[in-house]
């Protein structure tokens, strides 16, 4: 039997070894942690019998997430499937410092009037027409480019550019550097136009597509809810889970990989290796030797990770916010946040955790690098007590309508994610995020790289999903897993899905193919680049 040893148990390893054990394949996977998941696991806040658990952030599944969907379809919970755990959204809240909060339907629209809604951007009621209009224009832009002239032209364009952010108004200045950093921690000057165009119009589409949930969120911790029966499927299925299991490198005999060793210096081998561990930990295996035999590998190290870490404030009373996200418009560290207990309906809060909390408020902070309100300091210079009030006070600016109130009265307690370390002089983050930066793709690897017995799988491998989630993890460990298979003949395969859009506009992409083939620029970019210095002349005069 073909034995596959998986280093790494967060989303892309889990996967892997999902697909090939459903084929018979002998898996095992190595965990560094005391717990699998990677990003996406819960663990418990104290080692009580029943303890409430806290998150690296918030799980979320937008309607384009189908891979890790479809996956936890196929995993066994109680009577059902872990995807039973889902539970669709209502609404976001835009709660703001500076202006009336909005509340933006999450639904799929059911008239016309509610379809023109969902096509404006969330901010529009705070822009002018023209910049309302303009951005439309680039997303039709994004939906007309052919894929080579995105991946070839656009990813090496950032954000920032592409909508003409330096000639807009303050207001979309604003409006687009929060959304940016709020979806992928990172700065609409360094992003790439491609993902960020990409990933904005997958999430409309989302909206607008009536067979699918728009967004959906798990109805009890993560563990507890996908995980853990996760698990134990694997398993049932024969996978040799090892947790506290830390590998230090690979062997490599200049054609394969011949074993991995251990931190406690034993080594094991087996027929075939997938390196699952996070972009920040892969280039430590990567030896000059594997270098050059896959100038892939050699490029891992050139990506670019950001922080975007979570907290969850346990209260006295279960916050009545919108039923889906909250989005801190003008938080000076970017925060988003849900109010869990609404969501988690068979999971009592009561009998877990100390006796007085009755809600969860979980909360991603984005943005590192902003001095706050209490302290004038970005969160990497403070302290992890500073950060979490940091957080609460922000939290507070903004939900002033809050019912109950938000005060110092309901804090209970608080979990900062363990990955954020203090130091001397702050904070440092031990659980990174990769960060689709200008020109990045080219530097992303796929999950064959050319080495006879290596795959990789994890959410900076070259993915449709493209954005650094649970989704592209997932489809990594599909196309590891499918690499494989294809080694040793096993004919089934992972399904692997692109991303849909509209096929109207399939005719405007075989054009802006021929176009792009000629050197010719896409027909908006020569309306750009003339309203560009139009504007420009405007405003000398």
């Amino acid at each position: 039997m073909t034995t596959v040893l998986v280093i790494g148990g967060g989303i892309g390893g889990l996967t892997t070894a999902h697909e090939l054990a459903e084929c018979g394949v002998d898996v095992t996977v190595l965990e560094a942690n005391d717990r699998f998941g990677g990003k996406a696991r819960s663990m418990p806040i104290d080692d009580g019998p029943a303890a409430l658990h806290g998150e690296h952030g918030f799980r979320f599944f937008p309607a384009f997430y189908r891979h890790v969907v479809e996956t936890m379809a196929r995993i066994p919970d109680g009577s059902g499937t872990v995807a039973d755990n889902l539970v669709e959204t209502e609404a976001t809240l835009l709660a703001s410092t500076t202006g009336p909060d909005r509340v933006a339907e999450t639904g799929t629209p059911d008239s016309v009037r509610g379809w023109l809604e969902a096509l404006r951007p969330a901010f529009a009621d705070e822009l002018p027409a023209r910049d309302v209009h303009f951005l439309l224009e680039r997303l039709a832009y994004l939906l007309t480019a052919c894929e080579k002239r995105r991946a070839e032209e656009l990813d090496d364009v950032s954000w920032w550019e592409f909508t003409d952010a330096e000639n807009r108004s303050p207001a979309f200045r604003d409006r687009l550097t929060s959304t940016t950093q709020s979806l992928v921690a990172l700065r609409p000057r360094a992003a790439s136009a491609r993902t960020m165009g990409t990933i904005y119009l997958q999430l409309l589409f989302g909206q607008l597509d009536p067979t699918r949930p728009t967004e959906r969120i798990l109805n009890a911790p993560t563990n507890e809810a996908w995980i853990d029966p996760w698990l134990d499927y694997l398993e049932d299925l024969g996978v040799d889970l090892r947790p506290n299991t830390a590998a230090r490198s690979l062997s490599f005999d200049g054609r394969r990989i011949d074993g991995v060793e251990l931190v406690d210096g034993t080594t094991i081998s087996a027929d075939e290796y997938v390196l699952a561990v996070p972009v920040d930990v892969a280039p430590t295996f990567v030896t000059p030797e594997l270098a050059r035999a896959a100038p892939e590998l050699g490029r891992i190290e050139r990506l670019e990770t950001a922080w975007m870490n979570g907290i969850q404030f346990y209260l006295s009373v279960d916050l009545e916010l919108s039923p889906g996200h909250q989005v801190y418009t003008d938080s000076p560290w970017a925060l988003t946040s849900i109010s869990q207990r609404q969501f988690w309906t068979d999971y009592d809060v009561d009998e877990r955790g100390p006796d007085e909390v009755a809600g969860v408020l979980s909360v991603i902070a984005s943005d590192w690098n902003t001095p706050g309100i209490l302290y004038d300091r970005p969160a990497r210079k403070c302290t992890r007590e500073e950060i979490a009030a940091e957080i609460w006070a922000q939290l507070r600016a903004h939900l002033h309508t809050a019912e109950p109130e938000l005060t110092d009265d309901v804090l209970v307690d608080w979990f900062l994610d363990p990955a954020i370390v203090e130091t001397d002089g702050g904070v440092e983050n031990h659980s990174p995020l990769l960060i689709n930066t200008v020109g990045s793709l080219r530097n992303r690897p796929p999950a064959d790289v050319g080495v006879e017995n290596l795959v990789l799988a994890g959410d900076y491998v070259r993915t449709n999903s493209d954005l650094a989630s649970m989704e592209s993890a997932n489809e990594a460990g599909r196309r590891a897993a499918n690499a494989i298979r294809r080694r040793y003949g096993i004919s089934q395969r992972a399904t692997i899905w692109e991303l849909e859009e509209p096929v109207v506009f399939e005719p405007f992409k075989r054009e802006d193919r021929f176009r792009y083939r000629l050197g010719l620029p896409h027909p908006a970019e020569v309306t750009q680049s003339l309203r560009s210095v139009t504007a420009r002349l405007g405003g000398r005069s």
